[in-house]
């Protein structure tokens, strides 16, 4: 079973790094993931607070 975390592990590595550049693709879905529920995050604060402006 692969999941985000043994596929980044794996990636820290530089000799599989060179070797096999893909692995890092999950890098980019990691990234996307975390911004995302920064935005949500940020828009709920903003809609539960109307004060805040």
């Amino acid at each position: 079973m692969t999941s985000w975390g043994v596929l980044l592990s794996e990636a820290q590595h530089t000799r599989v790094f060179v070797e096999q550049p893909w692995l890092l693709s999950p890098v980019a879905f990691v990234m996307a993931t975390v911004i995302a529920f920064n935005f949500v995050g940020d828009g709920l604060r903003d809609a539960a607070d109307p004060y805040s402006r």
